[in-house]
């Protein structure tokens, strides 16, 4: 079937937010236990940022080259992290409610800013209000269809167990003949609480999807949010959803609303049978991610932190940049050009830790992580703070509060991350030309973006190495021409201009740790 995604996508730079650690508006009442802004975050505290504060850091944000945020969710929940929900028609109180959200999108509109928010569709929180329903009434409650419970439990022969809070049935005592693995885990869930939970975890009971007024409820949820002046959804945990026609209908109601919305999922891995026109128009581009980190990092890897990761420890290895070359190829041949120009590119996020932290804290390597994700096909995706040095492990120390001290800074990050969005803003190819490694060497690599929107080819070099590298491309887009540096083009013409030959041939050279963007003159 033909594939449709959205053309803004296609110019955007997003920026994630976690509203609660971004920034804090005094224009939004909040109660006084909250944990300090400044001291590393805990699984549970609040520290009090919001969707005002999201609004007056606009200006900053325009100025990194941001055209697009993606927020984590923002509903009313139970968690700092808001993927536990109470009501997926309200925004959370301590976010500023609606009506903050409503100054959000106007002042991010007015700018020329796209909104995206997070749709935790396959679970709720245990304070759901229908799920607390049918906790007070039982197999009364007409609500008893909209999770998966225990019969026993429903009709009293049994109680439930949503309390205390453990984080997993793992912290609860076990009960004979039970001892889930990790795949028996929503099963055993039922037994041990009642009710099936995501993960096994009391705090989020599994929606029932496959009832029609479960369906009916959520696709009208994402139906009023666009309404209400949203350019999207990220959709959280898709595929324990397993039934295509939940999403291909929820693509339909969300596109009859807006023709151009952008539908994301977060799939770790590779996902053609999600992205075949029917679904989503993209996914979070993990796999680009891990790629990218095992390049641009080299030796300074720091294996510790990135083994102790779920998905980046068995997917992040050393990459010379042949090998880089090969899986960028791999990459972008797995889908529709109309998909890969449209994936969300990340470096990181607040479900992984922070990349200069995977990095070895060096700059150098998110240097070269920025350049490459900026450069390369699909929209990039900035985690808030990144750019201005922002650190951090695995979960909760990846949702750091934003620091809003400037001496703190890395001012030279924040500096090139600057300049590089701002050569993709300003190169038509860098964000909808075709793509086609020109050549490799050690551990350098060069890639064509094609002519596009009136703009001529573009070569993009990049060195990890921790040498200068100077290796031959093929780039016969650009033959006979002289090619000058757009990423900094105050260099000494005559020092830094590369000739390519009659033939397509061209020797480029590259600093070491660096990268180059290079076009005709």
């Amino acid at each position: 079937m033909p594939i449709d995604t959205p053309d803004w996508v296609r110019d955007a730079v997003f920026y994630q937010i976690f509203p609660d650690r971004f920034a804090a508006s005094t224009r939004v009442w909040k109660p006084g236990r909250l944990e300090p802004w400044d001291v590393p975050p805990t699984s549970h505290g609040f520290k009090g940022g919001d969707l005002l504060g999201i609004a007056e850091h606009l200006p900053y944000l325009a100025d990194l080259g941001v055209t697009a945020l993606y927020l984590t969710p923002i509903f009313s929940s139970a968690s700092n992290h808001r993927y536990h929900t109470y009501d997926y028609l309200t925004v959370d109180p301590l976010l500023g409610g609606d009506a903050a959200l409503r100054e959000l999108l106007d002042a991010a509109h007015a700018r020329g800013m796209r909104v995206v928010l997070d749709g935790v569709f396959n679970h709720t929180g245990r304070g759901f209000w229908a799920f607390h329903h049918v906790l007070e009434n039982g197999a009364a409650s007409p609500y008893r269809d909209w999770y998966h419970f225990d019969p026993s439990a429903l009709d009293g022969r049994r109680a439930f167990r949503p309390y205390p809070w453990s984080t997993s049935i793992d912290d609860m005592p076990d009960e004979p003949g039970l001892n889930p693995t990790d795949d028996e885990r929503g099963d055993q869930s039922f037994h041990r609480l009642g009710y099936r939970a995501w993960w096994g975890l009391p705090a989020l009971p599994k929606l029932n999807t496959a009832n029609p007024e479960v369906r009916e409820h959520l696709l009208s949820v994402a139906e009023h949010w666009l309404r209400f002046g949203i350019d999207g959804w990220r959709l959280d945990v898709p595929t324990e959803i397993r039934d295509a026609a939940f999403w291909q209908e929820f693509r339909r109601r969300c596109r009859a609303v807006n023709p151009d919305a952008y539908l994301v999922g977060e799939i770790w891995h590779e996902a053609p049978d999600w992205l075949a026109g029917d679904r989503f128009d993209a996914v979070m581009n993990y796999p680009l991610a891990q790629a990218i980190l095992g390049f641009a990092a080299q030796a300074r890897l720091d294996e510790a932190v990135v083994r102790a990761h779920h998905e980046y420890g068995p997917r992040v290895h050393r990459r010379d940049g042949h090998a880089f070359g090969l899986e960028l190829e791999r990459l972008t041949s797995l889908y529709d050009p109309a998909v890969v120009e449209v994936q969300l590119n990340l470096l990181d996020s607040h479900d992984s830790p922070r990349y200069r932290t995977m990095a070895g804290r060096d700059r150098a390597a998110y240097h070269l992580a920025v350049l490459l994700q900026a450069t390369l096909p699909g929209a990039p995706c900035v985690y808030y703070g990144d750019e201005i040095g922002l650190e951090g492990g695995n979960d909760p120390d990846c949702r750091r509060a934003f620091p809003w001290d400037e001496a703190g800074w890395d001012a030279v990050g924040l500096a090139w991350t600057r300049a590089v969005l701002r050569a993709r803003h300003a190169l038509a190819p860098l964000r909808r030309g075709t793509f086609r490694v020109a050549g490799s060497h050690a551990d350098a690599l060069a890639f064509v973006r094609g002519a596009a929107a009136g703009d001529g080819p573009v070569l993009v070099a990049v060195n990890a190495g921790d040498a200068p590298a100077e290796f031959a491309v093929q780039v016969p887009e650009l033959a006979g021409s002289g090619l000058g540096d757009a990423l900094l083009p105050d260099l000494d013409p005559a020092a830094s201009q590369v000739v390519v030959g009659a033939d397509g041939t061209a020797v480029i050279p590259v600093a070491a740790r660096t990268g180059r963007i290079l076009r005709a003159t």
